[in-house]
């Protein structure tokens, strides 16, 4: 199992927490489908779910805070300063939609939207880096940016996170978010989004097969936005939740 045991560098994507509108609901439709583990929360942080696979963190659930508000995904980018980072989002263009606030003894977050409107958070970690486990089935394996202007969002996250663009050899209109030289997620156009669909990071977790998890998923109450299909890193497909949340499954292409 690829374990994360030292702390993500900052740039990378480190967590992904879903904000349901029924998070009981919400715990027992992913525990199912991708085999999670993980109980509601204490009432400080709102009963918000840290899930494991076998025994290690993978994402979180809460519920919104907002009755109105959307069940989604949102992925966060690791940080060693929230308060600095949060300064260089603002002086970037970027949107604050939460400040820094802390988190018990884990961490100090924020939630903040580029300046094309695509939604992100930010973790500083103190007693908790984020996910300790990574690609493999059941657990997070890609973040992607989708955005309306990538030179755009090339200037944003590399002015605040220090993020490199880069276009991906043998796939069309994709480019690969590097930290460091290496990659840690990816970007494509909205153009290749249903149309009127706004900026946004997509959340992908592996899966060990497909087909048979999106049957599972329709069984369950969620629905298809892009059937399964075969591509340059995988097969993959994007569905939604039972409650509307948005995310992609893979099952990578073989080292």
């Amino acid at each position: 199992m690829p374990e994360v045991t030292s702390p993500y560098a900052t740039g990378t994507p480190c967590w992904v927490g879903l904000m349901a509108k029924n998070h009981l609901a919400a715990l027992d439709f992913y525990r199912d489908l991708l085999g999670w583990q993980g109980e509601p929360g204490p009432d400080e942080f709102g009963g918000y779910a840290v899930c494991e696979l076998n025994g290690k963190a993978v994402a979180g659930i809460g519920p919104t805070m907002d009755p109105q508000a959307p069940t989604v995904w949102t992925s966060y980018l690791a940080t060693t300063d929230a308060q600095a980072t949060q300064d260089a989002i603002v002086a970037a263009g970027g949107t604050l939609i939460a400040p820094v606030m802390d988190v018990g003894n884990l961490g100090r977050m924020l939630i903040a939207a580029d300046p094309q409107g695509a939604v992100f958070g930010v973790w500083q970690p103190v007693d908790f880096s984020g996910a300790q486990v990574v690609n493999e089935p059941g657990a997070l394996t890609w973040n992607e940016l989708h955005t309306s202007d990538i030179p755009a969002a090339t200037g944003f996250y590399g002015e605040a996170f220090g993020i490199e663009f880069s276009a991906m050899e043998g796939a069309d209109a994709y480019w690969e978010l590097k930290v460091g030289g290496r990659p840690v997620g990816g970007a494509t156009l909205l153009a290749n989004d249903p149309p009127g669909t706004p900026a946004h990071w997509l959340t992908y977790f592996s899966v060990d097969d497909v087909d048979s998890t999106t049957d599972a998923l329709v069984k369950a109450g969620g629905n298809v936005f892009v059937p399964p299909f075969d591509m340059v890193a995988g097969r993959m497909t994007v569905v939604a939740d039972p409650q509307g949340g948005i995310f992609a499954m893979i099952k990578p292409q073989p080292m």
